[in-house]
């Protein structure tokens, strides 16, 4: 259950907590820099988010408290481009994905904002014209049932002014044991042997399925074990936020709709 009061969710070591307000945020203790090494923020992103997963970063920004980084913000290229043209028309080069966003426990109240608007100074000093963003509203569990994920609304992301655009359609998708989602594009490349597939298989095998033995059908692998590793869950769609980082950009952009709020405990 998330708190009732307002609140910034943290990560740490893959686990969500929440700071509440009156931990707050001392700006003259951090500064925000690019992070030069993509194995820095990579390695960051995958010990401390609950998805354990990277996106194709193209820019990445560090949060730092007297030289230690306590947070990450990567800016991606999305799978698709349209995800990016249809917000912002014209090169889907010119704006980027914020594909992960990352604070630790310790970093107070109102971080987030902060975090944000000195990486959006960044990235309109590169002359990027937009960001989107989409909050997953999912909470996600571990087999035995302990909390990993609570979901969110994309509340800071409101706090900010982001632009609503909506919500995606709904979806069926399967859950590890772990709590970490066993996307349906990794099952497609186990079938079809695409690039990446051996590490889709080894997913699966870390979960608890048997190794794929020498001669086995990998289809019929597959049809046997993900049913017995993973579970299916229903999930409502993610909700899609926009920004302008121009004048011009902001004139472009829709009204945003009603901000979506999570129904109280």
């Amino acid at each position: 259950m998330t708190p009732a009061v307002p609140h910034g969710q943290r990560w740490r070591d893959r686990d969500s907590a929440f700071v509440k307000p009156m931990h707050l945020f001392n700006p003259s203790a951090f500064d925000v820099e690019p992070i030069g090494l993509d194995r820095i923020a990579k390695g960051f992103v995958t010990q401390h988010h609950y998805s354990g997963t990277y996106p194709a970063a193209r820019f990445r920004f560090g949060l730092y408290r007297r030289g230690e980084l306590v947070g990450v913000a990567v800016f991606s290229h999305p799978c698709r481009d349209d995800v990016l043209t249809n917000v912002f028309p014209g090169t889907a080069t010119d704006s980027v994905e914020l594909g992960r966003f990352v604070l630790l426990d310790e970093v107070g109240f109102n971080g987030e904002t902060w975090f944000l608007a000195r990486a959006f100074e960044l990235l309109r000093a590169e002359g990027l014209r937009g960001v989107v963003s989409f909050s997953d509203p999912m909470p996600r569990d571990r087999a035995d049932g302990t909390v990993v994920f609570a979901g969110h609304m994309g509340t800071i992301y409101q706090a900010f002014n982001g632009v609503f655009l909506g919500q995606a359609t709904r979806r069926t998708i399967r859950l590890l044991p772990n709590g970490t989602t066993f996307s349906a594009r990794a099952a497609q490349k186990i079938r079809s042997h695409d690039r990446g597939w051996e590490y889709s298989i080894a997913q699966l095998v870390k979960a608890g399925a048997p190794p794929l033995e020498d001669g086995e059908e990998t289809r019929e692998w597959l049809r046997t074990w993900l049913p017995r590793i993973t579970r299916t869950r229903q999930h409502p769609g993610n909700l899609k936020y926009a920004w302008a980082l121009n004048k011009q950009t902001r004139r472009g952009l829709p009204m945003s709709k009603p901000y979506p709020k999570r129904a109280a405990a």
